[in-house]
């Protein structure tokens, strides 16, 4: 069960660049649909600008919003879809992220992600009170560190393919950018990020899809930017009797 945690979280991890905003930005409002769940604070205007119908315009965008951000908290959502057993799951939590190389998922059961900058460590509470367990490894130690360093600004979107895709066949407003990296990823076939309509850059929800057509999405809200986080929280003491796993 934990190595499927662990794959799950890091493929995610492909999806976290995307949500990495510059200071000044405040709270986007949502790209939804009238018809989805809003995100953000809803602004009221007059009429919506033109959605960009570059795909360099929007990537450039969203790779200047998350290399000028040095912390990010954040409440998530995500979605993990298995093609093979048409079987969705959906997990909510909270996420931290201070430059460089400092991650943390907490999700809502007690499951654990995070990295220091030198390890990704993965823990699952046990069941009915029973001791957990958790995994810890090297960050260089793996492909891991591709999709890490996109979430932390160190990787360039140049480093993938982009198009747009249709966002109304999407549900969402604003522009959906697909990026296919340009060197074969085991674990990603492409990301699909969407973007607000109105503050350029801004990214409400990434997707990342595997070579099997498994889909793991995460969505964002009550976003802060660059705000003190505590060191603290970047560090994992397993709890008394949890036991370690390779």
């Amino acid at each position: 069960m934990l190595r499927a945690l662990t794959f799950s979280l890091i493929v995610s991890l492909g999806l976290g660049a995307s949500f990495a905003a510059h200071a000044d930005v405040p709270t986007a409002p949502s790209s939804r649909t009238a018809s989805g769940t809003e995100s953000g604070t809803a602004l009221a205007a007059p009429r919506a600008p033109a959605v960009p119908t570059d795909a360099r315009t929007v990537a450039a965008a969203v790779q200047a919003f998350y290399a000028q951000t040095d912390t990010l908290e954040a409440r998530f959502t995500q979605t993990h879809h298995h093609r093979v057993y048409a079987r969705t799951q959906r997990s909510t939590g909270r996420l931290a992220l201070d430059k460089p190389g400092r991650l943390r998922f907490d999700y809502d059961d007690g499951k654990v992600f995070l990295s220091d900058g030198r390890h990704f460590v993965a823990y699952e509470p046990g069941d009915a009170g029973e001791p957990g367990q958790y995994a810890k490894n090297a960050v260089g130690a793996s492909e891991v560190p591709a999709a890490f360093a996109f979430l932390t600004g160190d990787a360039r979107v140049s480093d993938y393919r982009t198009r747009l895709l249709s966002g109304r066949s999407h549900g969402w407003s604003g522009p959906v950018l697909e990026l296919v990296p340009r060197t074969r990823d085991p674990q990603v076939r492409r990301l699909v990020l969407f973007v607000d309509a109105r503050l350029p850059g801004v990214v409400h929800r990434l997707r990342v899809e595997d070579h099997e057509g498994n889909t793991n999405q995460f969505e964002l809200r009550d976003v802060r930017y660059d705000r003190p986080v505590d060191a603290a929280r970047f560090r994992f003491l397993p709890p008394a009797g949890s036991r370690r796993v390779s």
